[in-house]
């Protein structure tokens, strides 16, 4: 049910989380990485040591092509590519120590870009905004869309 709340809400948050993009594509210009090689910095120094097929599931892209952004930022000394001790098949990504060095910097860019985004919203509003978006992920997630399509399919044999 479309109604004047919900339906500019796909545009909306598209165009929020494009213009977020932009900001820190901005702001973290002078170190040269694209948005998504910042993505994959930081989860490599959140996670030390993951797995190069878990990246390309958390950055929802194909294995090779975060092969490939994989090569880029190994060659250009962000990240550090091993064989797993155990598969030598999996190959883990770990960050050098510019990486780490960085890491804070991009931290204290994000909390300014997200300042500035949030500016004229009140400490309430933000939480509601939050709590909101929260939501939203909970609600289109996989995991509930697989209980959504269980659910459905249970009541189509009854």
């Amino acid at each position: 049910m479309k109604d004047d709340v919900t339906e500019n809400l796909g545009f909306l948050i598209h165009t929020a989380a494009r213009l977020l993009r932009r900001r820190f594509e901005a702001r973290g210009a002078h170190h040269g990485l694209s948005a998504a090689q910042w993505r994959l910095l930081v989860h490599v120094v959140k996670s030390e040591g993951i797995a190069q097929a878990r990246l390309a599931e958390l950055l929802e892209i194909e294995p090779i092509s975060v092969s490939r952004l994989v090569d880029r930022m190994e060659e250009a000394g962000w990240i550090e590519r091993r064989q797993d001790a155990t598969d030598r098949r999996v190959r883990m990504i770990f960050p050098t120590e510019r990486s780490r060095e960085v890491f804070g910097e991009v931290k204290s860019m994000a909390g300014e870009v997200y300042d500035d985004a949030l500016r004229d919203l009140s400490r309430e509003d933000r939480r509601a905004l939050v709590r909101g978006l929260d939501a939203i992920v909970r609600n289109l997630s996989d995991e509930q869309v697989s209980a959504g399509q269980e659910a459905t399919a249970k009541g189509h044999a009854a």
